[in-house]
């Protein structure tokens, strides 16, 4: 990852968190590895990736803009932490002694004394350290989110992975991979890939809570005279009813229909109507609102 991670996503210090998140889907759209083969492409999401991990968390990225953490949002060392250490007079490990004697330091630090630490190697002690956990953020289209599915993500070591997203995920959730992150020092175990989950905005979908609400396009003869109608859900088509005088903006409710939560029970979906006029007036259906007009008027924008 870039020393600066804001350079990374083409942001300045002073971009907002929803700049933040725009600037990674905009990257993720151009330069994902399923997307664009091109190496470059490759190295500039994983960079994207990586800031955007440490940056959407306003506490994590205010200890990175005071420095307290690095870009890959480990610990900064203190000052003075080795080598002032090493080299202090009363020291026996100064640097001068070699490379053997620094070896024992190292051995002393990782593989602990009186039996922690394992046997010798090459007349070193050896240890055992587990291995980093990685994080990556992975994008998902708004139905495998609410339905759960599968999806294939290519690892930065080129592997190929297939991760389980469960029903009802949302934007931020984290999924653990045990063992697909970094590798162990001797015997240690690897750790762990954190994905963070982005769920894509979908145009006809959107979401609150466990509730979601669509928009349905009815004619004017259906709004008038009621009928039934198909209508999406999570689960496919339903056919919906329509009451007589519907107008645009009426919310019809169809409960049990939305996200299923932690808990196991599903929000509602919520239907907007929305009357959508014929592609052409004929001179039928004018001639016919001309004579309707003329002792039916009415003014919808008058207060009641």
């Amino acid at each position: 990852m870039a020393d600066d991670p804001y350079k990374a996503l083409g942001l300045g210090k002073n971009a907002s968190q929803d700049d933040i998140k725009k600037a990674y889907r905009r990257i993720a759209k151009t330069d994902h590895p399923d997307l664009n083969p091109d190496p470059a492409a490759h190295e500039r999401f994983k960079a994207a990736s990586s800031a955007y991990d440490l940056l959407k968390d306003p506490e994590q990225r205010a200890r990175f803009d005071r420095g307290e953490i690095d870009a890959q949002g480990q610990e900064q060392p203190q000052r003075h932490y080795y080598r002032e250490y090493a080299e202090s007079g009363d020291n026996p490990y100064r640097q001068h002694h070699g490379f053997d004697d620094l070896s024992d330091v190292f051995s002393d630090l990782f593989g602990g004394r009186g039996g922690g630490g394992g046997g010798r190697r090459g007349g070193a002690r050896s240890f055992d350290m587990r291995g980093s956990d990685q994080r990556f953020t992975l994008e998902i289209d708004f139905m495998t989110a609410a339905r759960g599915g599968s999806t294939r993500i290519t690892m930065p070591d080129g592997s190929v992975l297939e991760v389980k997203i469960p029903e009802g995920a949302h934007d931020g959730q984290v999924i653990r991979l045990r063992g697909k992150g970094g590798p162990g020092m001797g015997n240690g175990e690897p750790g762990d890939a954190l994905l963070t989950l982005i769920v894509a905005e979908d145009p006809d979908w959107h979401r609150d809570g466990n509730d979601v609400e669509t928009t349905l396009p009815i004619t004017i003869d259906e709004a008038v005279l009621g009928g039934k109608v198909e209508a999406q859900t999570i689960d496919g088509p339903v056919m919906l009813t329509v009451p007589r005088g519907a107008s645009s903006g009426r919310k019809l409710r169809l409960k049990g229909r939305g996200i299923k939560g932690a808990d196991g029970r599903r929000g509602d979906q919520h239907v907007v109507l929305k009357i959508v006029m014929p592609p052409q007036i004929d001179s039928e259906l004018a001639r016919f609102m001309e004579d309707w007009r003329q002792n039916h008027a009415y003014d919808p924008r008058r207060g009641k």
